[in-house]
């Protein structure tokens, strides 16, 4: 008797004696034990596959071919982009040559993010876009948090390197409070979610660690540089 499944014999046994109450036991080869569970195993899939218990109608058939996902993804990396560069004119515009620093720093960090997933080997999925758009999002606002915290300081009548260190200063610990909260939210997604949830999430972590460095520790590190720059040139107060 020959067990057949989409025209493939996949197993041929012997009758060997009457097969009562339509049930029967297939008796396997001799040989290595480990080749026979995997026999038996592959025969136990083939039978059950063949064993439906109705008639399929055939209704609709469709064919999603990866032209549609790689469109999404070159639409959500357009939208990202778009947005970005739209937020980068706006820090410019409103804080100037404090802003232009602002987007120096932004830069650095999306071009770290896409270092840490080239050298974990990842492939960008939407999410990944989406968690690269909102890392961009919290690194503007450290950026706005500490600029904020300068003009308040210059408005109390401090110069500008005593503005620069106490804004930096005073605005270090909301910026790390605001990114540990979104590094707990993440490694939640990280560890109950999906695969594309996952992806999210680590692409989220990533963009808090190079927030943290590029808002506080490259950013300080251009504002030095200019402050050491308007100094040689004797001005008394900074663009911002």
């Amino acid at each position: 008797m020959a067990i057949v499944l989409d025209n493939i014999v996949h197993s041929a046994p012997v009758i060997q004696s009457k097969i009562g109450g339509g049930k029967g036991v297939i008796t396997l080869g001799r040989g290595d034990a480990d080749a026979m569970m995997k026999e038996a195993k592959d025969l136990a899939i083939v039978l059950r596959a063949g064993a439906l218990p109705a008639q399929l109608d055939f209704l609709e058939q469709r064919v999603v071919g990866p032209s549609l996902g790689q469109d999404s993804i070159h639409k959500g990396a357009l939208a990202s982009l778009i947005g970005s560069v739209v937020v980068f004119i706006f820090v410019g515009i409103y804080y100037q040559v404090s802003g232009l620093i602002a987007v120096f720093s932004l830069v650095l960090n999306v071009l770290f993010v896409l270092a840490c997933l080239v050298g974990l080997e990842a492939t960008l999925t939407l999410p990944g876009i989406a968690g690269i758009a909102l890392t961009v999002g919290i690194a503007v606002d450290s950026n706005v948090v500490i600029y904020e915290r300068i003009r308040e300081e210059l408005r109390h009548g401090k110069r500008p390197g005593a503005a620069v260190d106490a804004g930096f200063q005073k605005a270090f610990r909301t910026i790390l409070d605001a990114n540990v909260t979104n590094a707990v939210a993440a490694m939640v997604l990280l560890t109950f979610g999906t695969g594309p949830i996952k992806g999210f999430a680590v692409t989220l972590l990533i963009g808090i660690v190079t927030t943290l460095f590029t808002a506080v520790f490259v950013c300080r590190l251009v504002f030095d540089l200019y402050l050491h720059s308007l100094e040689n040139r004797k001005a008394k107060s900074i663009s911002i």
